[in-house]
């Protein structure tokens, strides 16, 4: 099968405290794979880890074939991303923003406007960035990680901040994505109703160990075979996470 993303044993910890468990995902090419997990499951350290900015502590992982780190600055030239919330210069416009990443890529000035036309900021390019309100913020953020329609897209809570007319008009953007330019998208969210719309295959964190990966209809057929509420995504989710946390108690115990 052809993966764009393979971690081996991706491991983090932080002094006495492992973020990030063993994991080995596989992210197929051309789809959407949902990062799914409770706050503090290691989702943003994953994504940290795979854009370089922070170090496993253990294991590898590959990119479109390239290794890292020996191919660091190769994998990084053909990610798209926004983690976290992301940060601007408050007294320059959306579009001179997105102009100072577009030229650090040595992108064409189309770019910029290509990339606010994606994300249905076009209009308000030239208003400063200060001036927007948070959903706009997160659509800007949204617009630097699609500058140059990079093929591979890594997407922490792309829709935080958004009201509901925005968080439908990101989802439509992310699901025709992988036709409209043949990228790979990694993205996670709280709103499980909403990767349950978007989302090829799913992965489950629970305190930085992988529950789960495969795709929705595999994720269940296990929830049904496991006695758990298949009826939607968050059911499964919130039963697969609260069984791997009783677990965990009476592992304490013994």
């Amino acid at each position: 099968m052809d993966y764009m993303i393979t971690t081996r044993h991706l491991t983090k910890k932080y002094k006495d405290f492992i973020s990030v468990n063993d994991i080995s995902i596989h992210i197929r090419k051309g789809t959407i794979y949902g990062f799914l997990g409770p706050n503090g499951a290691g989702k943003s350290t994953t994504m940290k880890m795979l854009l370089g900015l922070t170090a496993p502590t253990r294991g590898t992982f590959s990119i479109d074939g390239k290794q890292f780190p020996k191919d660091r600055l190769e994998i990084l030239k053909e990610i798209g991303s926004f983690i976290e919330s992301p940060s601007f210069y408050a007294n320059l416009t959306g579009r001179e923003n997105l102009d100072i990443i577009r030229r650090i890529l040595g992108l064409p000035e189309r770019a910029v406007d290509d990339a606010l036309k994606l994300v249905g900021l076009e209009e308000f390019g030239n208003r400063l960035a200060k001036k927007y309100s948070l959903g706009m913020k997160q659509r800007l953020g949204f617009a630097g990680a699609l500058l140059g329609r990079p093929p591979i897209l890594i997407l922490d809570e792309p829709t935080n901040g958004l009201d509901p007319a925005g968080i439908h008009e990101i989802r439509n953007l992310v699901r025709s994505l992988p036709e409209l330019y043949d990228c790979t998208i990694l993205i996670s969210s709280h709103m499980l109703s909403e990767i349950e719309l978007m989302a090829d295959d799913v992965g489950i964190l629970n305190h930085g160990r992988l529950l789960f990966e495969g795709s929705l209809e595999a994720l269940r057929r296990n929830a049904q075979q496991a006695g758990f509420a298949a009826y939607h995504l968050e059911d499964v989710f919130l039963s697969m996470v609260e069984k791997d946390n009783e677990i965990r108690k009476q592992r304490g115990r013994l």
